[in-house]
């Protein structure tokens, strides 16, 4: 892949936003960017689901925002509907586990940390609405570049 998020940070400096560094990789894949779709949960997963094993992900990466309530909303089985629907990755304002598999899927899996439990009761969820995570605002349609250096976040396509 043809990028690194220092280069466009210092190439694109007036373009790019990036996200805090409290994040971290538990995915296949350390390297990755797309086309932004934004989904706001309350704790329960069931719309990030759907959305993930309804939907063609090729060149997307989904941005999920919970609020850091500490629950998990992305495990093994999330991963594989992502896998199937060939997304690039999923960036979570939260909360992941089944870490020990989740790395076996060749996409992107960046959270705030790992959680054991998930939250049974169903809540539904928005997709496509306007999130702030680390004082960043982040659209469906934006752009997002990640490596082991950081998160990107551009309103336009640079590589």
């Amino acid at each position: 892949m043809g990028f690194f998020t220092a280069d466009l940070c210092d190439n694109f400096s007036d373009k790019t936003e990036v996200l805090g560094p409290d994040f971290q990789s538990y995915g296949g894949n350390r390297k990755f960017k797309g086309e932004v779709i934004t989904i706001k949960l309350d704790k329960n997963n069931k719309d990030l689901a759907a959305f993930l094993k309804n939907n063609d992900g090729t060149g997307k990466v989904i941005i999920v925002d919970v609020n850091m309530r500490y629950f998990a909303v992305v495990g093994d089985n999330l991963m594989k509907f992502a896998s199937d629907n060939k997304y690039e990755g999923i960036i979570v304002n939260g909360y992941v586990r089944d870490t020990v598999t989740t790395k076996d899927f060749e996409i992107g899996l960046i959270a705030k940390g790992t959680c054991p439990r998930k939250y049974i009761p169903v809540q539904d969820g928005q997709v496509g609405v306007p999130l702030i995570i680390d004082d960043v605002e982040i659209n469906s349609g934006d752009y997002v570049y990640v490596d082991p250096d950081g998160i990107v976040i551009c309103k336009e396509k640079l590589v």
